[in-house]
């Protein structure tokens, strides 16, 4: 690239540019009036100087598309080229049009599941954010599963971790002497900024202890089905190897939809399974 570092507003169009013309195969002006609220003059400007200044030669105009297509020699510059950088798009126009109803945004003949929003306020949110950001403790009223019990709790919060199902805050508790996970929904009352922190992220062992997942299809199925399978994962060698820490392996299972309690499944329904799950094992059952 010519200029670095982009400004923000047009690296996020030139990667609208290339995301809707490596994914949708025709790019027009109307993406980015409709995606950014701009006139046609800048749009074309923008395409234009995408094509001049960070991507020479990656798309060609379509006289029969009337718009610009992938060229055979399309490389990305600002993107990975990955399927999920499109659906980062959809999910981000679906927001803005449950927001705003009369925003168009082009995207209307795509349909999302999403898991239902946990009930999380900015109210608890905000204070845990600062916590983290000046390294302090917090007091906070919380309800656990075990017992459905209210309960204070005084913890040194050092890391958000969001998950397709839920938000927690991974902290010292002092209760515990430990480290635990606290689901923010399960947070009554607004959290009370106190002292700085007793325990920080360095003192996490799980936290910083690195580990692999591999996962691969599931023994049970034939030879055609693992093939399946395994190129539905991107798997290499019939393997997919998946770098988290021992705080995070149970969250990562889950969100492959692998049930470790549940280890004889219908092979057909979970389809793959852990290789290392000996190696694993230490950080699942506690």
């Amino acid at each position: 690239m010519s200029k670095w570092p982009i400004r923000w507003d047009l690296l996020f169009r030139y990667r609208m540019i290339e995301v809707i013309a490596l994914w949708e195969g025709r790019l027009t002006t109307n993406h980015l009036i409709k995606s950014f609220g701009i006139g046609r003059q800048q749009a074309s400007k923008d395409i234009n100087t995408y094509l001049a200044d960070i991507a020479p030669g990656n798309l060609v105009y379509d006289k029969q598309l009337k718009g610009y297509k992938p060229s055979d020699s399309f490389s990305p510059q600002v993107t990975k080229g990955h399927a999920d950088e499109y659906l980062h798009i959809l999910s981000r126009s679906e927001d803005m049009t449950i927001t705003f109803k009369e925003l168009d945004m082009g995207f209307e003949s795509v349909s999302m599941i999403r898991p239902i929003t946990r009930n999380i306020s900015p109210q608890v949110l905000r204070p845990l954010v600062q916590a983290i950001r000046e390294k302090k403790r917090v007091d906070i009223s919380y309800r656990s599963l075990k017992d459905g019990i209210e309960v204070e709790r005084i913890i040194s919060p050092h890391t958000l971790v969001c998950t397709p199902l839920r938000w927690h805050v991974r902290a010292y508790c002092e209760h515990a002497k430990d480290y635990r996970d606290f689901v923010l929904s399960r947070i009554r009352s607004i959290p009370c900024l106190e002292g700085k922190n007793v325990m920080g992220k360095a003192n996490d062992d799980q936290w910083n202890t690195p580990l692999a997942i591999e996962l691969m299809p599931d023994p049970r199925l034939t030879k055609t089905q693992a093939a399946v399978v395994a190129h539905d994962y991107g798997m290499e060698g019939g393997s997919l190897s998946i770098p988290t820490n021992a705080a995070l392996v149970r969250y990562v299972l889950d969100t492959y939809n692998i049930d470790i309690n549940v280890l004889d499944s219908n092979p057909k329904g979970q389809q793959i399974i852990v290789g290392n799950f000996e190696e694993l094992k230490p950080y699942l059952f506690f």
